[in-house]
């Protein structure tokens, strides 16, 4: 039986972008069922809620199982297809993509209100507050140790590409869309997702899509 996941916007979502990059670039084959998010139709929230009582995208339909939350769906993922080594093989090297990947999933408010994910955006800087530069350092030393740690195995945070750069994929878009002044070694990271063929098919159906949310476009 064919796996469905349930997104939203891919100009905009960022949680949508995680289990589908995961699942593109490992070659795990779904079935995309887009739902249009902060749209006035009650019929498209019913959609979702058809698929998850949360009420939110993204959402793995696994025949009977269904998960919700980007973080749960690759870690379900990580289970269904473990020949797709979307965690790394190394007890401690898996503790720590685990680790950061649940740093980026529950951290970076400031980041994220401040920054919000727009494909569409000309790239421009803003004036960030302190809290969220404060991120912005953070997220540069979670990249630059794991390139120091294990850029012997391959350009991606942990070797290969993995579930850890799925979970930071919206924010290489956040860097280059707000012109983020980063470290060259992080420059370098970002350089190396963007020309993932997987990112890039996501990031040219982004900028395809018309619709408009307009609190993300005042940003």
């Amino acid at each position: 039986m064919t796996l469905k996941l349930v997104i939203g916007n891919k100009n905009y979502s960022s949680w949508s972008m995680r289990p589908w990059l995961a699942m593109r670039a490992s070659n795990i084959g779904f079935e995309e069922v887009f739902i249009p998010l902060y749209t006035e139709d009650p019929a498209d929230k019913a959609r979702i809620v058809s698929f998850t009582r949360s009420g939110k995208v993204p959402a793995l339909i696994d025949g009977d199982v269904t998960v919700w939350d980007s973080l749960a769906i690759i870690e379900y993922l990580a289970e269904r297809f473990p020949e797709s080594r979307l965690w790394p093989e190394d007890r401690a090297s898996r503790a720590h993509a685990r680790s950061i990947s649940a740093e980026m999933h529950s951290g970076f408010l400031p980041l994220r209100s401040e920054c919000g994910m727009n494909l569409h955006r000309p790239i421009r800087a803003v004036a960030l507050s302190a809290d969220a530069r404060a991120n912005i350092a953070r997220i540069e030393e979670i990249w630059t140790e794991c390139r120091e740690r294990y850029g012997r195995l391959g350009p991606f945070l942990f070797g290969a590409f993995g579930a850890a750069d799925a979970m930071f994929a919206p924010v290489v878009h956040r860097f280059r869309t707000y012109a983020v002044e980063v470290a060259p070694a992080v420059r370098a990271y970002m350089d190396t997702m963007m020309a993932l063929p997987a990112f890039d098919e996501w990031t040219k159906a982004g900028l395809a899509e018309t619709l408009i949310i307009e609190r993300i476009e005042a940003l």
